[in-house]
């Protein structure tokens, strides 16, 4: 009897079904990671961006993904090769004071990530008519629950069920109905109004939601417990390459939905929340609940991510129990989750606090710490003792070193103008 047709098919000593098994065993931190760098902060960073300019940023967020892939490809190759964490491989290479530089400038965005992440919670279910205060607690406590679950696997699956919410964000964009020739006319090959400040500012605020400092601890992290080898690095690198086109096609698809609306009427929004509820009149009850629902998703995993990330650095760094498969015998490791999770919920429900300018600000805060971060990571990946032949191609460093450089300095540039304009 013939074999079937896939099995006939080999490739590199393998059938293409046995790859595609091996793959989809493999993949999860790569799209998780990536999707929730779509988190509140970054949608609102896009809707303002479609709203103010229209299409003009979607060139801005498909070249994004080239460096965004190279940046987070590095933690997947660290991940892989040594078997440790991030801060577990900065501990034990180069000493506990500069782990702790990394824990402290990394702990500062993440405690400030997280809140931004309930306050997205917390407008998010405005959009639907419901007080805000109730579904924080719940979205807090279901957080919790996750981790007493006592398995990487079903962690993993949690978070790609959160990603799959955030899907949500492209059929909202097929229903603003905007035409693909104004997107390519307008979006990709029109010209750039870079003599405009506020674009400036936007470009800056768009680059630095792009790669966030948390997400090179989690990767890397996520790889190690979830036990991939050296042997599994071609499968990481797609995972991590059709993370990081998906969510820049939802970065593209947030900007299209609010410029096919927001922007040819002339309405400004203050945050994603602001942008779900300005659209329901324009088009449609769908359009709003498909956005305010992709907003839920994103922030719940947003939180999920930064909060696993934060514990899991402090963890190997101070050499813990950090594992999600140990459940509660990794007491501190669990104990530092929690508490990342419930303080930033209690923050959030604290009245009249300025969440809106608190988002604008941990993004441009992104900017000043992630050269640092990007600097371990650089230092890493090009030691031989660490990585040994796996170490940075030139191209690699030249791409990263080029966006620290461009971060630093459109950071100095905002706060230049940020200065000058409140003066």
């Amino acid at each position: 009897m013939a074999k079937p047709f896939a099995t006939t098919l080999p490739l590199g000593g393998a059938t293409l079904v046995n790859r595609l098994f091996r793959f989809l065993a493999v993949a999860g931190p790569g799209v998780i990671v990536m999707f929730a760098d779509t988190e509140a902060g970054s949608i609102t960073t896009a809707a303002t961006s479609g709203a103010q300019f229209g299409y003009k940023l979607v060139l801005l967020q498909l070249l994004l993904v080239v460096p965004l892939f190279i940046v987070q490809e590095m933690t997947v190759r660290l991940g892989t090769v040594t078997g440790k964490g991030h801060a577990r491989l900065i501990r034990d290479h180069y000493g506990l004071g500069w782990a702790w530089l990394s824990l402290g400038t990394m702990l500062l965005t993440n405690v400030a990530a997280l809140i931004t992440e309930f306050a997205g919670i917390a407008g998010a279910v405005q959009i639907f008519g419901l007080p805000p205060q109730p579904f924080v607690i719940i979205a807090a406590l279901l957080l919790c629950v996750v981790i007493f679950t006592a398995s990487y696997r079903r962690v993993e699956v949690f978070a790609l069920a959160l990603c799959a919410i955030e899907l949500l964000f492209i059929p909202a964009a097929f229903a603003a109905h905007a035409p693909l020739h104004d997107i390519l006319k307008q979006g990709i090959l029109g010209a750039q109004p870079l003599g405009n400040e506020s674009y400036l500012l936007l470009i800056a605020s768009n680059i630095g939601a792009v790669i966030m400092p948390w997400m090179i601890f989690y990767q890397q992290s996520a790889t190690v417990d979830k036990g991939l080898k050296e042997g599994d690095l071609g499968y990481a690198r797609a995972d991590t390459a059709i993370g990081s086109v998906l969510t820049q096609g939802i970065m593209c698809a947030i900007i299209v939905t609010t410029a096919a609306t927001l922007y040819v009427r002339h309405i400004a929004v203050s945050d994603a929340a602001h942008a779900a509820i300005a659209l329901e009149p324009l088009v449609g009850k769908f359009a709003g609940i498909t956005f305010g629902a992709g907003l839920i998703g994103a922030s719940m995993l947003g939180a999920l991510v930064v909060s696993l990330a934060t514990a899991w650095a402090f963890g190997e760094a101070f050499y813990w129990r950090c594992s999600l498969n140990d459940g509660l015998r990794a007491r501190r490791f669990t104990a530092l989750y929690l508490a990342c999770v419930l303080a930033a919920a209690a923050f959030v429900l604290i009245p009249h606090l300025p969440l809106i300018q608190l988002t604008v600000d941990v993004e441009a805060f992104n900017g000043f710490v992630l050269p640092i971060v990007l600097g371990f990571l650089l230092v890493l990946v090009n030691d031989r003792r660490v990585i040994g032949e796996r170490r940075n191609r030139v191209l690699a460093n030249v791409i990263t070193l080029s966006l620290s450089a461009l971060i630093v300095g459109l950071g100095v540039w905002m706060t230049i103008a940020t200065f000058v304009h409140s003066t």
